[in-house]
């Protein structure tokens, strides 16, 4: 007997690091015990990703941010325009021939503003779709950036696409720690359901079996912006090898420009007690078995550190308008899980002082909600069945009418 599962769309775009990536991933997968994913991925997929079984990815012509806060086509054989134009044609037509029960959308329209040319063309053919029209959500991480000169514009019109045209919105976070309302404040209160999962831990084997030994592991998540980081820590590494003889795993990521990966590697030559890695498969495990962690303060490099439960220093990414990763460093250090150092205050000094308080410091455990993976696939499923309750419910009522 066949078992029939609704289909889901999952529109991912990527831009600038992992994390969106990597944190829609692992829904995704979740999400693949009881839907059929199709996973439209806006941005360059890593080569190295693991073959992803459950779930079909289409690949759309990859985009990305310069610093300057301009797309660009990371695919030489098409311009921006022309990239813009096919993602959108494929969108479409990807839309039509498999005709969703589900469309999750990542972000927008609370960002990726610059997408909105690809993705209203997607939410109007939902629409269209009358009594058959899919059920839209939005995914959301815990904190959004909220420091733009026209904020209250911004969250205005996002408040109006929401309430236009999605039927909820999934929150990512545990509300005791952020809620929706503290970095997203439009002049109208947003009337469309909003749903909090608790946080998106990443998906693997257990880590009692993990041996955690005295050692630093440095990294930051895809590694695009890492490099002032990194630089510090090579500076600071024949410091703490000579005081403490702590070995070091430096994890440049991915999205590490080339020029810096060289600069790294020709330095790392001459450091002692020093591993350079481009990439490792499972980052929540080595976590778990080195005592020290120093990385930015992204969303999924925060879920790393908090199930390996190793003692960390954050240096939130903070240029520009992004003030989200010092926003979640500063609350995750005052309920006592992590310490922080704001990137203009770091130096080797610093880091050298901090890596020795580190290795006396204790997380505090709390009771944050970390059961997010499993609660967004609940959560959508429950919308579902209740949409097609209702619309059953409603098409009897019209034909029953018919007869009176």
């Amino acid at each position: 007997m066949m078992h029939y599962k609704p289909v889901l769309f999952f529109y991912c775009q990527h831009s600038l690091g992992m994390g969106h990536l990597v944190r829609a991933l692992t829904l995704a997968e979740a999400l693949a015990e009881r839907f059929a994913v199709v996973f439209l991925n806006g941005g360059r997929f890593p080569e190295n990703t693991p073959p992803l079984q459950s779930i079909e990815v289409i690949n759309l012509p990859p985009l990305g941010m310069s610093e300057d806060n301009q797309l660009y086509s990371q695919d030489s054989q098409y311009s921006l325009v022309e990239a813009h134009a096919l993602r959108r044609q494929m969108i479409l037509t990807t839309f039509n021939e498999y005709q969703p029960q589900v469309i999750f959308i990542e972000l927008f329209p609370f960002g990726r503003k610059k997408f909105a040319g690809e993705l209203l063309p997607l939410l109007k053919a939902a629409q269209r779709c009358g009594k058959n029209r899919p059920l839209v959500l939005c995914s959301l991480r815990d904190i959004m950036v909220n420091a733009r000169k026209d904020q209250t514009r911004h969250d205005d019109r996002a408040r109006w696409l929401v309430d236009r045209y999605f039927d909820g919105v999934l929150v990512h976070s545990d509300p005791k720690f952020a809620s929706l309302e503290e970095s997203f404040r439009p002049s109208r209160l947003l009337e469309t359901p909003v749903h909090y999962t608790g946080f998106v831990l990443p998906r693997g084997e257990s880590l009692k079996h993990a041996i955690r030994q005295r050692q630093i592991v440095v990294s930051a998540g895809g590694g695009m912006v890492g490099a002032p980081l990194f630089q510090v820590a090579i500076q600071a590494q024949p410091l703490l090898w000579d005081k403490l003889k702590l070995p070091m795993t430096l994890v440049a990521g991915p999205f590490l420009p080339e020029a810096d990966w060289l600069e790294l590697e020709a330095k790392a030559s001459a450091c002692p007690g020093l591993a350079l890695h481009r990439y490792v498969p499972n980052m929540t495990h080595l976590l778990a078995t080195h005592s020290v962690s120093v990385s930015q303060c992204g969303y999924n490099t925060v879920m790393d550190i908090l199930k390996s439960g190793i003692s960390a220093l954050v240096v939130p990414f903070a240029q520009g308008q992004e003030n989200e990763q010092t926003n979640r460093a500063k609350r995750l250090s005052r309920l006592g899980l992590l310490r922080m150092v704001d990137a203009d205050g770091l130096s080797v000094t610093r880091f050298v002082a901090e890596i020795e308080r580190l290795l006396e410091f204790m997380p505090n455990p709390t009771a944050l909600n970390l059961n997010g993976t499993t609660r967004s696939a609940t959560i959508i499923h429950e919308l579902l069945s209740s949409k097609t309750t209702l619309t059953i419910s409603k098409n009897r009522l019209i034909a029953g009418a018919a007869y009176v």
